[in-house]
C-alpha cells in the first residue's frame, strides 16, 4: 500500500527536507538525531498525554451539527479544537515541543506567530513550565491581533515586533530563525505550523496527531466505524490539517479536502492560495509550493485571516495535493466570513477566521446522504470579533 508519511530523510515525496545555511545546520541536525528518541519514549508519551488531559482539556468533543447536516445533505461533525485551553489546536503542539525542549536541557523558548494563537499557546506553556519566552510577530499582525498580544504579555512573554517586508508571518519566521542560530545552546525554536526544515513538519504533525487519534475512537462510538468519508480542514502552514489527517492519510476510503485562503480571489493578486497559484521552491529551510513572482522571488500573500497569509504550505500538504490524494479548495474572504456567520446562527459557535475557510468549503462540495463528514474547527473566534462585526 502506498504511504504518504514522511521518509527517514524528511521528505514527503519531493517536498520537505532541510535546506539550511551553515549557521543553522548544527541546530537542525542535533534535533533530527534526538526528536524521535524522545517522542517515542513511553514515559515521555505518557507524561505528554497526561498533561493533554489535565491541562489542555482533551479529548475535545466531536459535535454533530444537525443544521449544517440538513443544509448540506449529509452528517457533518465538527471536531471542536476551539474548546482546548487557549482556544485552538495550537496548544497540542506547543505543549509537546516545550516538554521536548526541557528534555533537551533548553532554558528559553522562541516562537513565531501570525494570528497570535500559537504565540498565546507558547506563552501559556512557558508560564506553566517556568521557561523564558520570546515571541516574534510582524508589526502588521501585532496591530490586528491586539487581544492575543496582550494575552502573551500577561503570560510573561516578550513580544519582538518584526518590521521588515510585509511585517507578517513570513518575516516573523525569518527573524526567529536568525535568533535561534546565534542562541542555540540554551534556546529551542518552537515552530507552530507543519513547516520548516526537517524534523519540524513531522514533529508538529506527530504532536497534532492526537486530533485524529481521538477521531478514530469517537467515530467508532458514534458511527460504528473509525473513519469518516470526508475530512475537511483549513491550510496555511497546516498544523491542524496535518493532525486531522495523520491517522487517515494512507486510508484511501477517506477523502481529504484542504481549504486555503483565496483572499480577494486567486487571480486578484491578493491571495494566499498557494496550492492553486504557487510554484515549487524553497522557503524557510524546506522545499514546497511557494507564491513567487516571475523572477522567482517570494511573493507577498494576502488573507483576511492572519493565520493563513503564509506564502508557502506544509510539505505534507504539498505532497497530498501533488499526488491528488487531497482536493484543494480556495475560499475567499467573503465566503469565509459568510460561512462563519452561518455557524454562529446555526449552532451558536463563533469560529476563528482560519476555521471559517474550512466551513467555506462546504458549499463548494457535493455530498451523499450517507456521507460522514468531519470538519476540524481549529480555533475560536474571539480574536476575530472586530472583523466579523465590521463585515455585518
Amino acid at each position: 500500500m502506498k504511504s504518504y508519511q514522511v521518509s527517514p530523510d524528511g521528505f514527503y515525496g519531493k517536498f520537505g527536507g532541510a535546506f539550511v545555511p551553515d549557521s543553522l545546520r548544527l541546530c537542525v541536525e542535533d534535533l533530527q538525531k534526538r526528536y524521535l528518541q524522545i517522542m517515542n519514549d513511553p514515559a515521555f508519551k505518557s507524561y505528554y498525554y497526561e498533561w493533554l488531559v489535565k491541562y489542555v482539556g482533551r479529548p475535545t468533543p466531536l459535535y454533530l451539527s444537525e443544521k449544517l447536516s440538513r443544509k448540506y445533505g449529509c452528517k457533518i461533525y465538527l471536531k471542536r479544537e476551539d474548546l482546548n485551553h487557549t482556544g485552538a489546536h495550537k496548544i497540542n503542539n506547543a505543549l509537546g515541543q516545550a516538554l521536548l525542549a526541557q528534555k533537551l536541557g533548553k532554558k528559553r523558548i522562541i516562537a513565531e506567530t501570525g494570528a497570535g494563537q500559537h504565540g498565546v499557546a507558547v506563552a501559556t506553556v512557558c508560564a506553566l513550565l517556568e521557561m523564558e519566552c520570546k515571541i516574534f510577530m510582524g508589526k502588521t499582525d501585532i496591530e490586528r491581533q491586539r487581544v492575543n498580544v496582550e494575552k502573551m504579555k500577561l503570560l510573561g512573554a516578550e513580544i519582538i515586533s518584526v518590521e521588515s517586508g510585509t511585517q507578517t508571518l513570513q518575516e516573523a519566521v525569518d527573524e526567529a530563525l536568525n535568533y535561534w542560530s546565534s542562541h542555540y545552546e540554551d534556546t529551542f525554536y518552537l515552530i507552530g505550523s507543519a513547516v520548516g526544515p526537517h524534523p519540524y513538519p513531522d514533529m508538529v504533525a506527530k504532536f497534532q496527531s492526537v486530533i485524529s487519534e481521538e477521531l478514530e475512537d469517537q467515530l467508532l462510538e458514534l458511527e460504528g466505524r473509525n473513519y469518516p468519508d470526508y475530512l475537511i480542514a483549513c491550510v496555511g502552514g497546516g498544523s491542524n490539517a496535518a493532525g486531522t489527517v495523520y491517522q487517515y492519510v494512507d486510508n484511501e476510503n477517506v477523502k481529504i479536502v484542504l481549504a486555503e485562503a483565496g483572499g480577494k480571489g486567486i487571480g486578484s493578486g491578493k491571495s494566499a492560495a498557494t496550492l492553486h497559484i504557487g510554484k515549487e521552491g524553497l522557503i524557510h529551510g524546506y522545499k514546497t509550493i511557494v507564491l513567487q513572482d516571475e523572477q522567482g522571488n517570494v511573493q507577498d500573500p494576502y488573507s483576511i485571516s492572519a493565520g493563513l497569509d503564509y506564502p508557502g504550505i506544509g510539505p505534507l500538504h504539498a505532497h497530498l495535493a501533488d499526488t491528488g490524494r487531497a482536493s484543494i479548495v480556495a475560499v475567499n474572504d467573503d465566503e469565509a466570513i459568510d460561512a462563519a456567520l452561518e455557524l454562529v446562527r446555526f449552532d451558536g459557535i463563533i469560529p476563528a477566521l482560519e476555521s471559517s475557510h474550512a466551513l467555506g468549503a462546504l458549499p463548494k462540495m457535493q455530498f451523499r446522504p450517507d456521507d460522514v463528514v468531519v470538519l476540524t474547527l481549529s480555533g475560536r473566534g474571539d480574536k476575530d470579533i472586530e472583523v466579523y462585526l465590521n463585515h455585518k
